[in-house]
């Protein structure tokens, strides 16, 4: 949902250069989670490979609103994989995307930080409401709306603090022209949430061990 479609120039050097530390730091932690589990988890990370392919496919679809909105699936990613591997596909999804055209190269450190951020706070809301909404596709699509409300927030906070080059306008515009965008993003979060809730669902039903035994 969140993504930041700037061409390269739009940030000086020095907030690509943070975004870039930022994204990195945080790969490097996911990297190393990874590294030190006990037992590879095979099967998961055989999951995270078609969540990326899956991913990267319905991302370059481009719903014709404000500009052009889509789907990211980066809630599911979560669910699916966890905070640490789903942080590795989100990068590779990103590499892919600027290599055709979708964000420019510069971007793809501020753009893994928006939707690690949505990974992590799907996944997250996801186990946080187990014990109270045990029910699979309500409990998806809250995880869903909190993720990207989350990714939303950081693609905002990074937009405004490194500033747009070139751009004639003040702060207060452009959080103004964001906030517009975020709140047609979040409708059509509304639309990944029902999305994500019936993968969800189907999955329980044929493959409950890819949600650690969880069943609808």
């Amino acid at each position: 949902m969140a993504h930041i479609h700037l061409e390269d120039g739009s940030f000086t050097l020095v907030w690509v250069v943070v975004w870039w530390a930022c994204a990195l730091l945080l790969i490097g932690i996911s990297l190393y989670l990874v590294r030190s589990a006990q037992k590879p988890d095979n099967r998961r990370i055989t999951i995270a490979a078609f969540c990326t392919a899956a991913a990267f496919a319905i991302f370059q679809i481009s719903i014709p609103v404000f500009g052009g909105v889509h789907i990211n699936l980066t809630p599911l990613i979560g669910i699916l994989t966890g905070p640490a591997i789903g942080s590795l596909v989100v990068l590779i999804i990103n590499i892919l995307s600027a290599a055709i055209g979708h964000g420019g190269w510069s971007m793809i450190g501020a753009n893994t930080l928006v939707n690690i951020a949505e990974v992590a706070v799907a996944y997250a809301t996801w186990r946080i409401l187990k014990p109270c909404i045990p029910g699979l596709f309500p409990r998806a699509g809250i995880a869903t709306i909190a993720g990207l409300l989350c990714g939303n927030i950081a693609m905002i906070l990074i937009i405004v603090i490194s500033g747009v080059q070139g751009v004639n306008q003040g702060t207060a515009q452009i959080l103004a022209g964001l906030s517009l965008l975020a709140a047609v993003n979040m409708g059509v979060a509304v639309i990944e949430a029902f999305v994500t809730g019936m993968i969800v669902t189907y999955i329980g039903k044929v493959r409950p061990d890819l949600l650690r035994g969880e069943r609808p």
